[in-house]
C-alpha cells in the first residue's frame, strides 16, 4: 500500500520523538508515532569520548612535530658538514657565504628549539588528559623539567665562533696554499681555545640524532596498532623505544644492524676527519679515516695508521666500544638464524634416536655372539690364546653397548627437556574437555536410567494392583 507523508504543522516545535500526519490512499489522516530519538549520552560518557578524541589529535600532533624536529635537526647537521667541507676551500671564513650558512644553521637551531617546546607542550596536554587532571603544574615533575632542559641544551649547541670573530680566518689563504687537506675553518686564529670550541660544538651537533629514537617510536606500527596497545595494557607492558627496538631486532635483525653500522661508520669517520684535519696529518683524509674507523670497529687494529689528536683518540675509543657491542649483537643474530627450531630439533633427535637404537641392537648382538664364542672355547679347553681373545672381544662389546646406552639416555633426556608447554597445555585442555563431555554423557545416562527405573517401579505397582484386583474378583466368584 502506497503512503505519502504530510507535515501538518511545519512551524511547530519538533522534539525529535515522533512524526505525525500520514495520509493513506483514501485520503484519511492516520496518526502514526515513529520513534526518532537517539540514545542520550551521560556527561561521563561525553567526557570520555571527548578525551579519546583529544588524545587521538594530540598523538597525531606529537608525531607531526617529532617528524619536523628530526628533519630540522638533520638539516642543521648537513649545513654544518657543508660549511666544514667548503670553508676555506671554496670560500673564506669572513665571506658572505660563510655568514649565510652559519645564519641558516642558527635559524634551523631556533626552529628546532621551538618544535621541541611545542612537542613537550603537546606531551603535557596528553598527560593531563590521560590522568584526568586539570592543573598543568601536576605534570611538571622534576624529571620532566630536567629532561626538557637537557633537550633544549643539546639542541641549542651549534658553532658560534664565526659570530664572535668574523675576521678570524682572513689570513688563512696564504697558509693553506700547497696543502692537500684543508684545515678547519677559523684555524688561522692564534687562540687555540676558539679552535677547540669550534671543533667541539661541531661534533656535539650529532647529539641531535637522539630524535631518531623518538621518531621511530611514534611512527612504529607497534604504537599505532590498537591490538598491540590493548594486549600490552593487559600485560602491563610499556611501549617504549626499548620494546620497539626489540621488536625490530626480532623481525628485521640484519636490516637494523646494517643500517646502524653504516650510519655509525660514516658519522664516526667524518668526526675523526674533523678532529685530525687541524693537525694536517694522514688521518685527516676521508679515505684514511674510513679505513681507521673500520679496523677499529672490527677490533683488528693493524697499526698502520693511528689518531694524533685527543679528539680523534676519543672517537676511536668510542668506535671500539660500539664495535664490540655490535659484534656481540651480530653473533647473537647469527646464532639465532643458524639454530634449529623446535620442529627441526624434534626431527633431528628422533632420527638420532632411531640410529642409536639400531646400533644398540647390533652391539647387543655382538655381546651375545662373543658370549657364545667364549663359551665354546671354554668347553673346548685346548686353546688358551683364543680364549683370551674372545674375552677381550666380549669386554669391548660390553663397553660399546654401555656407551651407546648412555648416549641414547642423554639424547632422550635432552629431548624430554624440549617439551612444548603450549602444546602440552592444548593437550591437557583437550583431555579436560573430553572428560567433561564424558562426565555430562554419564550424567545423562544415569538420569535416563533413573527415569527408566521409575517407569519400571510404576509398572510393577500397576501390575501388583491389577493382580490384587484379579485375585479379589476371583475370590468373589468362588464364593
Amino acid at each position: 500500500m502506497e503512503m505519502t507523508a504530510r507535515i501538518s504543522h511545519f512551524n511547530s516545535k519538533v522534539d525529535g520523538r515522533n512524526c505525525d500526519g500520514l495520509v493513506n490512499h483514501n485520503g484519511e489522516t492516520t496518526e502514526i508515532t515513529v520513534s526518532l530519538s537517539r540514545k542520550r549520552l551521560s556527561p561521563i560518557e561525553k567526557g570520555n569520548l571527548y578525551r579519546l578524541r583529544q588524545r587521538k589529535f594530540l598523538l597525531e600532533d606529537k608525531k607531526r612535530l617529532c617528524t619536523w624536529a628530526l628533519g630540522t635537526a638533520l638539516l642543521g647537521i648537513l649545513l654544518m658538514i657543508l660549511h666544514a667541507e667548503l670553508c676555506p676551500v671554496v670560500y673564506q671564513p669572513g665571506s658572505i657565504y660563510a655568514l649565510s650558512i652559519n645564519g641558516l644553521i642558527s635559524f634551523s637551531t631556533g626552529c628546532l628549539l621551538l618544535l621541541i617546546i611545542a612537542f613537550h607542550y603537546k606531551d603535557i596536554r596528553l598527560f593531563i588528559i590521560d590522568h584526568n587532571q586539570v592543573d598543568w603544574r601536576i605534570a611538571m615533575t622534576s624529571n620532566r623539567v630536567l629532561g626538557i632542559s637537557l633537550e633544549l641544551i643539546v639542541c641549542a649547541i651549534h658553532p658560534v665562533a664565526t659570530y664572535l670573530r668574523p675576521d678570524m680566518g682572513n689570513r688563512l689563504g696564504v697558509k693553506s696554499e700547497g696543502n692537500s687537506s684543508a684545515p678547519l675553518c677559523l684555524s688561522s686564529s692564534h687562540k687555540e681555545v676558539m679552535l677547540d670550541v669550534e671543533l667541539l660544538l661541531s661534533a656535539l651537533m650529532f647529539l641531535r640524532l637522539y630524535l631518531v629514537h623518538r621518531a621511530v617510536l611514534l611512527h612504529s606500527k607497534v604504537l599505532l596498532s590498537a591490538s598491540y596497545r590493548s594486549i600490552g595494557s593487559l600485560n602491563n607492558i610499556n611501549f617504549t623505544f626499548r620494546f620497539v627496538l626489540k621488536v625490530l631486532m626480532n623481525k628485521y635483525p640484519a636490516r637494523t644492524l646494517l643500517v646502524f653500522i653504516m650510519f655509525f661508520w660514516l658519522s664516526a669517520a667524518w668526526m675523526l676527519r674533523l678532529c685530525e684535519r687541524q693537525e694536517q696529518v694522514e688521518t685527516g683524509g676521508m679515505d684514511t679515516a674510513l679505513w681507521l674507523i673500520a679496523i677499529t670497529f672490527l677490533t683488528v687494529g693493524y697499526g698502520d695508521v693511528s689518531p694524533c689528536t685527543s679528539c680523534g683518540k676519543v672517537v676511536c675509543l668510542f668506535t671500539g666500544v660500539m664495535g664490540v657491542a655490535c659484534t656481540a649483537m651480530l653473533v647473537a643474530v647469527m646464532t639465532k638464524k643458524l639454530a634449529l627450531n623446535k620442529g627441526e630439533k624434534h626431527v633431528h633427535f628422533f632420527m638420532m634416536d632411531i640410529q642409536i637404537s639400531k646400533r644398540i641392537r647390533h652391539a647387543a648382538a655382538n655381546v651375545l655372539r662373543e658370549c657364545w664364542l667364549l663359551h665354546r672355547t671354554t668347553q673346548a679347553k685346548d686353546n688358551s690364546g683364543e680364549h683370551r681373545h674372545h674375552q677381550r672381544c666380549l669386554l669391548e662389546a660390553i663397553r660399546v653397548f654401555r656407551h651407546l646406552r648412555l648416549k641414547q639416555r642423554k639424547i632422550r633426556d635432552y629431548a624430554s627437556e624440549m617439551v612444548d608447554l603450549s602444546k602440552m597445555q592444548m593437550i591437557m585442555c583437550d583431555l579436560s574437555a573430553n572428560w567433561n563431555s564424558s562426565y555430562h554423557e554419564l550424567e545423562q545416562r544415569i538420569i535416563s536410567m533413573e527415569q527408566k527405573l521409575d517407569d519400571l517401579s510404576r509398572s510393577f505397582q500397576r501390575t501388583s494392583e491389577l493382580l490384587t484386583q484379579a485375585l479379589h474378583h476371583r475370590r468373589l466368584d468362588h464364593r
